[in-house]
């Protein structure tokens, strides 16, 4: 033993443990400046961002978007309303695999092809960010079963929110509009910003013009959200401010009655007040169930639509353009007065025809036997062609196009509806310009009786009908009857544009055409004096009949309407105001391809007329709705 203790070097065995201590040392003192570098890093350096990392993944920022504006009529019917809905929502950059997701909820919730196909559609215009509406109109049921396994479904949520419905349907499709998703476009002419967390914005009708007004402001708020993304609270909220309501000068009563007079036929009917210009019935027949545009509409159903021959898409009120035929008249006849071309008591003689000097064609009047002898009444009032034949070839096109620019035709009366068109009052300028074709005296002579080129739309007819009731006044036509300011608890009356009166020169002028109108409806010979026959009050009218197909001059009698095919079949108009003597409604209706307009367009106005002077406690017979949410 002893010789081996000698054998052992204490001294290098301690400098050994020494110098392996030193390396532990060394090296936790490495692993310590490691984590306080660390900790400084994240405490120090990185403070900001993984703050703001942490902030957002225990709050989120959501948008709280307005409740949109109601819509009712002059006495309080709901016309547009939001009811509670609860929408099933899908963020397509949070989700990896977008089919496998919704094959997934196919399981818990019902989603059919056309829900897919509305869905992908919505995507292709939605930026990947914003939500996108997989399934509306959950049940209670679906909600919660889908609430049961939302942790399998990063991504996408139950949104519990609001869908526009339109009790009304139908009958006021074309006048309120409808909503539908919001898109690129959308966002472009309102603003991003604004439209942050809504999903839907209007389209058509009152919907798009006061779009402004209906939407309100966007909100917001903080949510503090646990770790699967539930909300635990609100941690700050700013209110949205709802879309104001508005009340439009529609009567909804009279616009079912407009409706259903129209009931089969393709056409229009407009009432307006001629005193201030609003709208009292705006009626494009047929026309569409706003409800399925709501929610996104199908290919299949929209292309139904789209390819229907009767066109319920196509708003015939302010877009269509047709033949004012024989309504034209009355004015022709304010023209002739004023321009001393005729008097009322001057007699003319109608054979069934008229001739130009050296032209040998027959403009044919619609009577083939001829009215015999006939003054300003009687022509007005049995729609004596050859007298207005005579009457437009004697003051010549270009005295004709000056003074229908006083009854606002040719161009768009300015209503606060979208869609307006112009028609058509010709002139020499304007043939050189669109056909680059001179003008002829015989088309002069188609203008006298509403035929040819000329194009109103029976907004126009109306607008002239009350320009003629009101003796040259009235005002710019309109659909806003005032503004209800939810947030603020007041109520603004649209104001009334008047337009400038029409400059006649006698203003006795106005009561020979009254006079012509009213034999029109209850004298003896008058177009329309079997529709006026028992009205309790006197209705001032013109009955009018535009040519789909012309007649060849061989062609002596012309063919009977119902012998022709539905498209060749003359229109049916008709324009009135009433009472003749203190007007307060007046009128307009056309029916495509309805024929005569005494037989056809007449009655209908009848109707209109009746429910509005005749019937007046019928105005409760739709009670005024309340103010849902």
């Amino acid at each position: 033993m002893g010789n081996f203790d000698r054998l052992r070097d204490l001294y290098a065995e301690r400098r050994s443990f020494f110098a392996r201590t030193l390396i532990a040392l060394g090296f936790c003192l490495l692993l310590m400046m490691m984590l306080l570098w660390r900790a400084f890093d994240l405490q120090i350096l990185q403070h900001e961002q993984l703050s703001t990392r942490s902030n957002d993944n225990r709050m989120r920022l959501v948008t709280v978007p307005p409740v949109r504006g109601l819509i009712f009529d002059r006495n309080g019917v709901v016309l547009a309303q939001n009811s509670p809905a609860y929408v099933l929502e899908l963020v397509p950059e949070q989700v990896k695999d977008i089919e496998a997701t919704l094959d997934a909820l196919s399981a818990i919730v019902k989603i059919d092809a056309s829900d897919r196909e509305r869905f992908h559609e919505r995507r292709r215009r939605t930026p990947s960010y914003r939500g996108v509406p997989v399934r509306t109109r959950l049940s209670f049921e679906e909600v919660a079963r889908f609430q049961v396994s939302r942790h399998d479904f990063p991504g996408v949520d139950v949104r519990a929110g609001l869908t526009r419905e339109y009790p009304l349907g139908k009958s006021m499709s074309h006048l309120v509009g409808y909503v539908g998703g919001v898109t690129e476009r959308d966002l472009q002419q309102f603003g991003e910003a604004d439209y942050r967390g809504t999903t839907h914005i209007g389209k058509t009708g009152i919907e798009r013009q006061y779009e402004e007004l209906l939407h309100g402001s966007t909100g917001a708020k903080i949510v503090e959200t646990n770790a699967t993304g539930r909300p635990l609270r609100d941690l700050d909220h700013r209110p949205a401010t709802p879309g104001s309501n508005l009340h439009l000068t529609v009567d909804a009563r009279l616009q079912l009655v407009a409706k259903e007079a129209l009931q089969g036929y393709e056409g229009a009917i407009v009432a307006m007040d001629p005193r201030n210009g609003e709208v009292l019935a705006l009626v494009s027949e047929p026309g569409f169930e706003p409800r399925h545009f709501v929610d996104g509409i199908s290919h299949e159903r929209y292309r139904t639509l789209n390819n229907d021959p009767r066109r319920p898409l196509y708003n015939r009120a302010l877009a269509g353009t047709y033949p004012p035929g024989s309504t034209i008249k009355p004015v022709m006849a304010m023209i002739a007065l004023e321009e001393r071309v005729v008097s009322p008591e001057q007699r003319v003689y109608c054979p069934g025809h008229f001739e130009l000097p050296n032209v040998t064609r027959h403009y044919r009047c619609w009577k083939r036997r001829g009215h015999g002898w006939v003054d300003l009444e009687r022509a007005v009032a049995e729609s004596c062609d050859v007298y207005f034949y005579k009457t437009a070839h004697e003051l010549g096109i270009d005295r004709i196009e000056n003074m229908l620019g006083w009854f606002s035709l040719g161009k768009e009366t300015g209503i606060d509806l979208p869609g307006e068109r112009a028609g058509i009052a010709p002139s020499r300028a304007w043939k050189r310009a669109v056909r680059g074709q001179a003008w002829y005296p015989g088309e002069t002579l188609n203008i006298g009786i509403g035929q040819g080129v000329m194009t109103m739309t029976p907004l126009q007819v109306a607008l002239m009908t009350a320009r003629i009731a009101t003796r040259g006044g009235s005002a710019t036509p309109h659909v806003l009857r005032a503004i209800e300011h939810v947030d603020e608890g007041r109520t603004t009356a649209q104001a009334q544009s008047p337009l400038p009166d029409i400059p006649i020169a006698n203003p006795e002028h106005w009561t020979e055409v009254h006079d012509s109108m009213v034999a029109t409806m209850h004298d003896p010979g008058g177009t329309a004096q079997s529709v006026g026959r028992g009205a309790t009050y006197r209705i001032a009218g013109k009955t009018g009949t535009s040519q789909v197909a012309g007649l060849s001059q061989e062609d002596e009698i012309a063919p009977d309407n119902e012998s022709l095919p539905k498209h060749l079949r003359d229109h049916a108009l008709f324009m009135a105001f009433a009472p003749a003597d203190e007007p307060r409604i007046a009128v307009a209706v056309i029916v495509e391809h309805g024929g005569s307009g005494g037989a056809v367009a007449a009655p209908m106005a009848r109707k209109v007329l009746d429910a509005w002077l005749a019937e007046p406690d019928a105005a409760n017979a739709i009670a005024p709705q309340g103010a849902p949410s």
